[in-house]
């Protein structure tokens, strides 16, 4: 049986200036945003992911502390050309750490308004063989 992972809930004060963030200056997708008088709800899916994250004023989403969440890991074929990108849409980030010369040791990081930190790591051969294939891209506009 496969289990894959495909939401994580993120800890956020401000559900609209998150919405922002991530999809205006991180650049992940928006799958969905939903407001009725009883609950408001955002999804967003990093391009070339088959992960999401969804924030919002549900009682679950609402467990842990805004800004607690710490570590959550993107992965980029270009770690200079991704900070750089970040950087040119006005985001905060590191400086680029290369921990090891190999494929998979060069990072950089970031926050989100609240204090979600994300790590970004290089690993080259997904330029070559992303995780998603294109041809099986499309669920949320991923």
């Amino acid at each position: 049986m496969d289990w894959t992972l495909e939401v994580v809930v993120l800890p956020v004060s401000d559900i609209d200036r998150s919405l922002e963030f991530y999809r205006d200056k991180v650049g992940f997708d928006l799958d969905h945003d939903t407001k009725t008088e009883h609950m408001h709800v955002v999804q967003l899916t990093p391009r070339g992911s088959g992960c999401s994250i969804v924030f919002g004023d549900l009682p679950s989403q609402q467990d842990m502390t805004p800004g607690s969440m710490r570590g959550l890991q993107l992965v980029v074929a270009d770690a200079e050309a991704g900070r750089s990108e970040l950087v040119g849409r006005g985001v905060e980030c590191s400086e680029l750490a290369v921990i090891d010369p190999r494929d998979g040791g060069t990072f950089f990081g970031f926050s989100d308004p609240d204090g979600n930190t994300w790590a970004v790591q290089q690993l080259k051969v997904r330029a070559e063989k992303p995780l998603i294939p294109a041809e099986h891209r499309g669920r949320f506009g991923a």
